[in-house]
């Protein structure tokens, strides 16, 4: 009799861990349902990027109104490599970690590249702005495989594959994904400076990510640009301000016909901003 005492003291000993971490799911889902926002889609949204022979999708969150709005809500969880966006994360390990500081400058190592803005020394906000690729391959370096998961994980942005030999590249190749979801949900946390870093480098970071301000409104983001298998797509992510109120976006665009991607570059952004004016957010 003891025995069986003493076997079912232990078994309801470790069923007690089990039974409170059901309980955590459950409350926490709950949770989730109670705060899920409002979907709104907006058909007509189409016609802009039909406008710049693309597809894709856009997401826009509306925090005030608990909403997201936006184009082709079926494609908002689905994983996409980060590209280039990923360089919002990138500055703001290096500037918490102390690898880098505002005032830091890549040093053109002398070989040509694609793109020629980056054949210069270039200041940590001009790098930012012309998307400097061999600028932020050597932060990664610098950053170190352990750093950089250790914080990529911290921050709670997307499904990032960090290996020695991904370090400076797992953002633009490979099986990192991230979702426009993951993208706006991570950008809001930036915003309202709720991430596990310094609110100095939070702010340092939000002001390199200023793409454009107006007396009316202001635009802040980053693009990325992927190609994969032969296949571009491309990101424009960020947030608006305008009339006291901020909305969070991440578009997504590919071209219809993969061969015709002389206006790709600009369509990222410019989609953004005309869906932002087909909603009346911006004159």
């Amino acid at each position: 009799m003891l025995s069986f005492y003493l076997s079912l003291k232990k078994s309801a000993y470790y069923a007690f861990p089990v039974i409170l971490t059901m309980s955590s799911f459950l409350f926490n889902g709950l949770a989730h349902a109670q705060n899920k926002a409002d979907v709104r889609e907006v058909p007509a949204l189409k016609s802009i990027f039909d406008q710049y022979g693309v597809k894709g999708t856009i997401l826009i969150s509306d925090p005030v109104k608990n909403e997201l709005l936006g184009f082709n809500p079926s494609r908002w969880d689905s994983g996409y490599l980060p590209a280039s966006t990923f360089k919002i994360v990138n500055s703001l390990i290096g500037l918490e970690t102390g690898v880098i500081d505002t005032a830091t400058i890549f040093t053109w190592d002398g070989k040509k590249r694609r793109i020629s803005a980056w054949d210069r020394d270039l200041t940590l906000t001009g790098a930012f702005r012309v998307s400097c690729v061999p600028c932020y391959q050597e932060l990664a370096r610098k950053i170190g495989v352990e750093r950089m998961k250790n914080w990529v994980g911290k921050l709670q942005y997307g499904h990032m594959l960090i290996t020695q030999q991904t370090l400076d590249l797992f953002w633009l190749e490979g099986d990192s994904r991230i979702t426009p979801r993951e993208q706006v949900n991570f950008l809001r946390r930036l915003y309202e400076e709720r991430l596990p870093l310094s609110s100095k480098v939070m702010k340092q970071v939000k002001s390199i990510m200023v793409d454009e301000k107006t007396e009316k409104y202001t635009i802040s983001g980053k693009t990325g640009w992927s190609i994969r298998n032969g296949n571009n797509y491309g990101w424009f992510v960020g947030y608006l301000e305008t009339n006291g109120r901020v909305y969070f976006v991440a578009t997504l665009i590919e071209p219809i016909f993969q061969e015709q991607i002389s206006d790709f570059s600009m369509a990222r952004k410019t989609i953004t901003k005309e869906a932002f004016k087909m909603l009346g957010l911006i004159p």
